[in-house]
C-alpha cells in the first residue's frame, strides 16, 4: 500500500454507542495500526432533530475504556478537521451545486404531502413507489422545469432538495473485500436526496465529501450500509475521485432466534449491549468486565484468526488481524462466551492488581481497618479463590468467611454432616486447636491429622463437619488455608459458636 491507510468510524450522536458500533471501530482501528495508518473519530451529526445531548462523549468515553483511542477526532485535530459534520456544512452545499452544474444531480420541488400521495396511489396498484429515471420528467423538478421557472422558484425560497441523477441502463461492478464482486443495475436504483431544504446534506453526499477530503483509503463499515454502496461509488465517479477500498461487515446477531443483537435482547436476557452504561442500561464496564476482554470477544466475533487461538492481546490481534479473513455471514453472539473470555483475563492478572479492584468491594462490606483486611492479607485470599471467579465482584460471595463469621449454615449440608457424635468431635478438636501454638496452616494441618489417626476416625467424620462450622457452607479451598488465615481464636470462636447454634 503506497498511499497512507487512513480508516474512518464515523458514528452518529443519537445515543449510546452499541457494541455492533464498537466491534465497526476495533475493525478500522487493528487495519490502521497493522498498517501504521490512522484511525479516525467523525461525528456525523447532520441530523439534528436526532442528536442527543451527551452522546458524543459518551462515544469519546467508550473508544478510550476499550483502548482504541482515535488519533484523529474532535478536540485532536490531525490537519483534516473540523470532525463534526455540524462544523462542516459550509463545505457541502458547493459539491452539491457542482453535482447540479455538472449535470449529475438535480433540484427537487415536490412536497412531503405529494410524495405520500405518490406512495399510496403505488401500494394501491400493487406496486413500489421509485423517484428514478421511469417517473422523474412527471414530477416537480428542475428536469421538467424550464431555466426560466426554476430561476423564479430558487429566488422565491421555495423549499427544494437535490438529487442524485442516476443513469439509467448501465451495469455498475463494485467490489468489496468480504462481499467481493457486486453487479447492479442502475435501473433498480432511486434518486437519492444529497441536499435537504434545512440546509443541511444527507449521510449519503457528507460522507463521501468527507471521506475525500480527510483521504479516507479505506472505508470499513456495517453491512447494513451495503445498499448504499452503488450510490457511493456513482458519487465518487461523477466528482472523478478515487474511491477508497469498501468493506462491510457483517451483522452481530442475537444469541436466540432471528435478527440482529439489539438492546431488548440484553434487557431480556440479561446482558449489556452497551460498552458504558447509559440511562437505565448497564455497560460492560460496570457489569465488571475487564477492557481488553471486551475487545476479545468482539474481535471473534466474525473474524476467524485461521487457527485454535481464541485468547488474543490488543498488539497480538493488531499483528493478525486481516480483513480477508472476515466473515461474510452474521456472527451469533453468546452471552456465556462473553463471560469465560473475562474469567481467563482475571485469571491471567497478578494477585497485586486483583486486590487492588477488590479492596473498594471489600470496603462495602467489612470495616477495611480490621487486620484481616489489611492489602497483604487480602492478597493471599485472593490467591485463594480467584479461580473459581469470572468477575472482580465474585470474590466477596466467594471469600465473605474468610472476613465474618458465618451466621447462617446450609440447611442441606447439615443434614448430611451433623451426626450425633459431631458436638463431641468438635469439641475435642478445639482441645486439639486450642494447645497448637504455631497457627500456620501447614502446622495445623499436621496436628489435626494425626489426631484423626490417633484416634481411629474417618477424615469424613471430621472434615465435612469442620468445613461446615468455618463456612456455613461446603465451598472454599483447602480447609486449612482457611484456618491458618483466620488465625486460631477466630477458628476456635466459630466452630464454639456453630456447636451452639446447631445444638
Amino acid at each position: 500500500m503506497s498511499q497512507k491507510v487512513r480508516v474512518r468510524f464515523a458514528p452518529s450522536p443519537t445515543g449510546p454507542l452499541h457494541i455492533g458500533g464498537v466491534r465497526t471501530a476495533l475493525f478500522n482501528y487493528l487495519f490502521a495500526k497493522k498498517h501504521d495508518g490512522d484511525f479516525i473519530l467523525r461525528i456525523e451529526d447532520t441530523d439534528q432533530n436526532r442528536y442527543v445531548e451527551g452522546a458524543e462523549k459518551y462515544i469519546v468515553d467508550a473508544l478510550n475504556w476499550c483502548n482504541i483511542p482515535f488519533d484523529e477526532g474532535p478536540d485532536k485535530n490531525g490537519g483534516h478537521g473540523p470532525y463534526r459534520q455540524s462544523e462542516r456544512k459550509h463545505l457541502y452545499k458547493q459539491y452539491t451545486e457542482a453535482l447540479v452544474s455538472m449535470g449529475k444531480a438535480y433540484y427537487a420541488f415536490d412536497t412531503a404531502e405529494k410524495l405520500d400521495f405518490h406512495r399510496k396511489d403505488h401500494e394501491a396498484k400493487g406496486k413500489t413507489f421509485i423517484y428514478n429515471w421511469h417517473n422523474r420528467l412527471k414530477l416537480d423538478n428542475s428536469l421538467s422545469l424550464t431555466p426560466k421557472e426554476l430561476k423564479t422558484r430558487l429566488d422565491t425560497g421555495e423549499d427544494y432538495v437535490i438529487r442524485f441523477l442516476t443513469p439509467p441502463d448501465e451495469k455498475l461492478y463494485l467490489k468489496d473485500v468480504i462481499r467481493g464482486d457486486i453487479e447492479i443495475d442502475t435501473n433498480t436504483l432511486d434518486d437519492k436526496v444529497l441536499f435537504k431544504s434545512d440546509g443541511m446534506p444527507t449521510y449519503h453526499l457528507a460522507n463521501i465529501v468527507d471521506d475525500h477530503l480527510m483521504q479516507i483509503t479505506h472505508v470499513i463499515r456495517g453491512e447494513e450500509w451495503l445498499p448504499s454502496l452503488a450510490l457511493h461509488k456513482q458519487l465518487y465517479d461523477a466528482f472523478e475521485w478515487k474511491a477508497p477500498v469498501f468493506a462491510h461487515l457483517p451483522l452481530i446477531m442475537k444469541p436466540v432466534g432471528k435478527g440482529k443483537l439489539s438492546k431488548r435482547d440484553g434487557e431480556k436476557l440479561g446482558f449489556p449491549v452497551f460498552p458504558l452504561s447509559w440511562s437505565e442500561s448497564e455497560g460492560y464496564k460496570e457489569a465488571g468486565f475487564f477492557p481488553e476482554a471486551v475487545i476479545n470477544f468482539l474481535a471473534m466475533l466474525g473474524w476467524n484468526p485461521g487457527t485454535e487461538q481464541e485468547i488474543f492481546d490488543l498488539e497480538e490481534l493488531v499483528q493478525t488481524f486481516s480483513l480477508e479473513r472476515v466473515n461474510r455471514s452474521g456472527a451469533r453472539f453468546d452471552p456465556d462466551k462473553t463471560k469465560w473470555y473475562n474469567q481467563q483475563y482475571l485469571q491471567k492478572k497478578n494477585d497485586a492488581e486483583l486486590t487492588g479492584l477488590f479492596i473498594p468491594v471489600l470496603g462495602r462490606h467489612i470495616d477495611l481497618s480490621l487486620d484481616i483486611a489489611q492489602p497483604e492479607r487480602v492478597q493471599k485470599i485472593v490467591a485463594l479463590v480467584k479461580e473459581r471467579a469470572t468477575f472482580v465482584s465474585d470474590f466477596w460471595e466467594l471469600s465473605d468467611y474468610f472476613f465474618v463469621c458465618p451466621k447462617e449454615y446450609n440447611e442441606k449440608a447439615v443434614k448430611k454432616q451433623w451426626k450425633e457424635d459431631t458436638p463431641k468431635l468438635m469439641n475435642q478438636l478445639v482441645s486439639i486447636l486450642e494447645n497448637i501454638e504455631d497457627f500456620s496452616f501447614e502446622h495445623v494441618e499436621t496436628k489435626v491429622k494425626s489426631w484423626i489417626k490417633a484416634q481411629d476416625l474417618s477424615f469424613g467424620k471430621v472434615m465435612p463437619p469442620l468445613r461446615l462450622l468455618l463456612v456455613g457452607d461446603m465451598k472454599g479451598p483447602h480447609i486449612f488455608d482457611i484456618m491458618g488465615m483466620i488465625g486460631k481464636r477466630e477458628s476456635i470462636h466459630r466452630i464454639k459458636n456453630a456447636i451452639n447454634v446447631l445444638g
